[in-house]
């Protein structure tokens, strides 16, 4: 780390709602040395409270009017609540605020803003590809974004200088950036993180309960995000439905192939199919 990295990029930082990936920005931010404090906000201050304890943030705070001022806010709330969060806490913020988020969804979200933009700061929409089946502060992890992706989606009114630093923030946790479109996310994503989540569900609620003593490993390793809370990816699927029902629909003509090729015998095509997705995923490795 040079010397311009370790200094703090931002004198207050509040990171609104403590869940897995916002406990573990705040986590990233501290260890990290991003800001010079660190602010929790969030529904419940006994809740959180948990956090200061555990050395995530510096304090906590339950209400938008007892906010201070921030340089910089990360609103990591359920996707359905962002972009009115946003809203509510621009009000108490300063005009130089800057607001990202960390929702799984994109575009929802950004239109939302584009149409009813905060009244004051800037707001510029990025997701974090990282995290897992659990939530909570309780998971979080300083070192979660660690050589993994961020995707920031700026539009025609982003300033450069907003741009650069939300991109510096997210690098700052230890995360490569790139820039999309918010409808192009919302696409990549429905197939690379909301197809797997569905299609793991729907294997999982396969199983009966007799027989889940014989799922080993690969079905274990297979479901492992259905664990995921249901109230919060079914906001997810309702705010990118027709990219994530697309891409269903790519699954099933897939399956389909599949199973008419095993009822008709056709154990060639079967190979190829196999051997289509084995070199696929060999390729994922790589990567």
């Amino acid at each position: 780390m040079s010397s311009s990295d370790s200094k703090p990029m931002f004198s207050t930082l509040v990171v609104a709602g403590l869940g897995l990936i916002g406990g573990s920005v705040a986590a990233a931010a501290k260890a990290r040395g991003v800001a010079e404090r660190v602010i929790g906000f969030g529904r419940s201050a006994a809740r959180m409270q948990g956090a200061v304890d555990a050395g995530l943030v510096d304090e906590v705070v339950d209400a938008v009017v007892r906010l201070p001022a921030a340089d910089l806010v990360v609103v990591a709330t359920p996707v359905d609540r962002i972009a009115d969060d946003v809203r509510r806490i621009a009000e108490v913020m300063p005009d130089s605020c800057l607001l990202t988020d960390g929702g799984s969804v994109k575009e929802a979200i950004c239109r939302s803003l584009r149409e009813a933009p905060p009244q004051k700061g800037m707001f510029v929409g990025a997701h974090p590809l990282a995290g897992s089946e659990r939530s909570g502060w309780e998971h979080a992890d300083a070192n979660l974004f660690e050589d993994k992706l961020a995707v920031v989606t700026p539009d025609e009114r982003t300033t450069d200088d907003a741009l650069m630093t939300v991109e510096g923030f997210w690098k700052r946790l230890g995360m490569r950036v790139v820039r999309m479109s918010a409808a192009d996310h919302d696409r990549v994503l429905a197939l690379t993180s909301h197809l797997p989540h569905l299609t793991a569900a729907a294997l999982a609620a396969q199983l009966p309960e007799d027989l889940q003593k014989y799922a080993a490993r690969g079905f274990r390793d297979t479901t492992r995000v259905a664990a995921g809370d249901a109230d919060l990816w079914t906001a997810i699927v309702r705010l990118n439905a027709v990219p994530i029902a697309d891409r269903i629909d790519e699954l099933v003509s897939t399956l389909a192939n599949y199973s008419t090729s095993i009822r008709g015998g056709d154990f060639e095509r079967v190979r190829e199919l196999l051997f289509e997705g084995q070199q696929s995923r060999t390729r994922l490795n790589e990567n």
